[in-house]
């Protein structure tokens, strides 16, 4: 069940940067527990601009319930501010991407990676525990060639959390008739999983004109596979994060109504 109030293993890592830049030391304490010269999992971090949200997804992802040991790179495009200086305060890895935009950076990412698996995430996101276990679980299965997951979105000043919980209804709705057509649009890049050498034999998130980055990647790795994509609904893998994307939408009402008019357009073109 999709929770209406943010959980408190959530809320926690939700504060503001002066807050947790005092913890960074604890921060990169925490991290260093999963690190390893060979790990099994890489989590990506593209990130521009992100000075007030990169240590609320490295505090989160320090505190995960892991066993297995994973690296985090935070790939720094060009930020003006002090992203990837608060970045390295916390000891993860950061690499630089000159060449701007969200492609570019995953890429830079993924050729660095050391990791296996490769685990997309996000610097406005916050992630829950168990969120590295349940969505590089299912890749022990040769017949799936990605993972990913589902997000709800952090109350912002003003917007109470009951408002974007009715907007996630409707999303899922969405969701739902999207799978009916072409699954691979709900796939985005700030939870997904899938190989590293598989990602990197069909070119990465290399994409035509038009196209998403991280949907265009599932459908490579689909076709080039033969294999399946494979969504992660339980809500312990819940992203959590701010509400950018409602706005790019141009908002909660106009992006429920632009929803609508896509599967409307769809079922009865």
């Amino acid at each position: 069940m999709r929770p209406i109030a943010v959980p408190p293993y959530i809320s926690v890592h939700n504060q503001p940067v002066d807050v947790l830049e005092k913890q960074a030391v604890f921060i990169k304490t925490k991290l260093q527990q999963f690190f390893s010269e060979e790990p099994e999992v890489s989590v990506v971090i593209p990130a521009y601009n992100e000075e007030q949200h990169i240590l609320k997804t490295l505090a989160s992802l320090a505190a995960s319930a892991t066993d297995k040991k994973f690296e985090v790179i935070v790939v720094n495009n060009n930020s003006q501010d002090r992203t990837a200086m608060l970045a390295r305060l916390t000891g993860a890895v950061c690499l630089e991407e000159p060449v701007q935009g969200i492609a570019a950076a995953r890429n830079r990412g993924l050729q660095q990676a050391k990791g296996r698996l490769i685990l997309n995430a996000d610097a406005d996101t916050i992630y829950p525990p168990h969120w590295i276990g349940l969505m590089t679980a299912p890749l022990d299965d040769q017949k799936i060639a990605l993972t990913y997951g589902s997000h709800a979105f952090l109350p912002t000043a003003g917007t109470g959390r009951l408002v974007y919980f009715g907007y996630e209804l409707v999303a899922a709705v969405s969701r739902w008739l999207n799978s009916l057509r072409e699954e691979a649009v709900n796939v985005y890049g700030f939870s997904s999983g899938f190989r590293r050498l598989e990602g990197i034999q069909v070119e990465g998130f290399d994409h035509p004109p038009g196209a998403n980055e991280d949907g265009w990647l599932a459908v490579k790795l689909r076709h080039a596979f033969a294999k399946k994509l494979y969504r992660v609904s339980d809500v312990r893998a819940l992203a959590w994060t701010n509400d950018r994307r409602i706005q790019a939408d141009g908002g909660l009402v106009k992006g429920i109504i632009k929803r609508l008019k896509r599967h409307t357009k769809a079922f009865y073109p």
